[in-house]
């Protein structure tokens, strides 16, 4: 995870960055001055804003709210503090009082927590999905077997027939039906590894459920 830091008060980023390595999950923290902030493209999960000389800290603000990261401003006071929450609705506003460094620290850790596991819970649901997907391929296959195996079967068949008397093919077609009985052989064996590996999946999960049911029975 990366923060980004936007200050033009070099003890404000040093001493945010010394608290936060006391911490046992130390971030990758970016430090930037207002000057150099060009609003994005967003190569970062979290923002920390300091109180900004002059008239550009609401800019910066509202260039952070568009990238649609998270964003934490440490106000110097109520005074600060209000109008930010009323003109940044979606920036977390902290009063720099005691304790506020801890704080900051605190809040900015679970943010981070929270959009990891917000990215962890995606990942899940697009491999889910992703699973589900090659579920449905292999039962369709699964159940499609039989009948792609009987028109293998036939066409084995009268392959084989036609190879058996050369005599009224010539030799490019020879050629040909020879290649479609190889090609035939080679599918018919897939579908054969097909079907066994449909037997081999069945025992794997009736010797797991044995296992579940072995474990979850009560000891003598």
């Amino acid at each position: 995870m990366t923060v980004l830091i936007i200050s033009d008060d070099a003890e404000f980023s040093r001493n945010v960055v010394n608290r936060w390595q006391t911490e046992r999950n130390l971030p990758t923290i970016v430090v930037v001055s207002p000057s150099a902030w060009r609003g994005g493209p967003a190569a970062f999960d979290l923002a920390i804003v300091s109180p900004v000389a002059g008239e550009k800290l609401l800019p910066i603000l509202q260039s952070l709210e568009r990238l649609g990261v998270p964003v934490i401003c440490a106000a110097a006071d109520s005074a600060m503090a209000e109008p930010l929450r009323e003109t940044s609705p979606r920036v977390l506003v902290l009063r720099q009082q005691e304790g506020w460094l801890d704080t900051l620290v605190l809040l900015a850790g679970e943010v981070l927590r929270r959009l990891e596991l917000a990215a962890r819970l995606r990942h899940a649901e697009e491999s889910l999905a992703a699973a589900s997907r090659e579920a449905t391929l292999g039962r369709y296959v699964l159940e499609m077997r039989h009948s792609l195996n009987n028109a293998l079967t036939s066409v084995l068949g009268h392959a084989e027939l036609l190879l058996l008397d050369p005599g009224n093919l010539s030799a490019e077609a020879r050629d040909q039906v020879d290649i479609i009985h190889n090609m035939a052989v080679r599918m018919r064996e897939i579908f054969q590894r097909f079907s066994s590996l449909d037997t081999e999946m069945h025992f794997a999960q009736k010797h797991a459920q044995a296992a579940i049911r072995a474990g979850a029975a009560p000891s003598n």
